[in-house]
């Protein structure tokens, strides 16, 4: 778990206080570390397409919801610019799925994130990778 007050979990709290899309998914964040996420969602009925699978968009989202936070977990505002994701397994309503994003690589300006996406099973359902433009700004300016 995060710490209550750490730079991470204030971020990601702050983000998804205006962040109606996520809150949509359902996210729930299990945890906010400096280049690290960890978000849990469960599949709903009206996330299906007309083969009666999860949309790959909803898989997509999540996975960029989970890049979003922990790009920006070291406090400097971040916006992806480059995403990509391969969907290895369907999605069915009911099914609960957890995003664990992993810094790759970080630079001044530049920082590059894998997202693993499993089931309840803990089988493997997709991975993304994106790249991140770090900008000057800072979630908390009155702290740098």
């Amino acid at each position: 778990m995060s710490d209550q007050n750490s730079l991470p979990k204030r971020v990601v709290d702050m983000m998804m206080s205006k962040d109606y899309f996520s809150q949509w998914l359902g996210i729930e964040v299990i945890l906010a570390a400096p280049g690290q996420s960890i978000l849990k969602m469960k599949i709903r009925k009206e996330m299906l397409n007309g083969f009666g699978i999860a949309h790959g968009g909803i898989s997509f989202s999540f996975a960029d919801s989970a890049l979003a936070f922990a790009s920006n977990s070291h406090g400097q505002k971040s916006v992806s610019i480059e995403t990509s994701i391969s969907h290895t397994k369907s999605l069915l309503e009911g099914d609960e799925i957890i995003a664990t994003a992993t810094e790759l690589n970080r630079s001044n300006k530049i920082a590059v994130y894998s997202i693993a996406v499993t089931n309840q099973q803990n089988e493997t359902v997709a991975l993304f990778k994106g790249t991140v433009y770090r900008t000057s700004k800072q979630w908390f300016p009155e702290e740098a």
